[in-house]
Parts: structure tokens; C-alpha cells; sequence
């Protein structure tokens, strides 16, 4: 194993990471939104409204 790759990279920065996770986060909700054919919070809000009235009518 090389020494190189127990050291923590100079480079690394923290906030990059957290950028970089956030857009991961984001790219996943659009990507559920998508497949779910809703394109605003007001439509997700709403499906979720309908769901929980279809679960509440069973």
C-alpha cells in the first residue's frame, strides 16, 4: 500500500464536499420527480394529499 493513500489529500475541502453532496440530493429528487410526472412542490404536495385521502378511504 502507498503512503500516499493514508494521508488525508491537501486538496480536500469541506465545502466543495457539502456542495457536492447537495447536488447529489438534488439530482436524485429531480430524477423522482420525473419518474413520478410532477414538476413543482405544489404537485408533489398535492399527490401526497391524494394518497394520504386514498389511504384514509380504504
Amino acid at each position: 500500500m502507498n503512503d500516499d493513500d493514508e494521508k488525508p489529500s491537501e486538496d480536500f475541502d469541506p465545502r466543495e464536499y457539502d456542495i457536492m453532496l447537495q447536488l447529489e440530493r438534488l439530482e436524485s429528487i429531480e430524477e423522482e420527480m420525473t419518474e413520478l410526472e410532477v414538476s413543482t412542490l405544489d404537485e408533489v404536495r398535492q399527490r401526497i394529499a391524494e394518497l394520504h385521502r386514498a389511504l384514509d378511504d380504504d
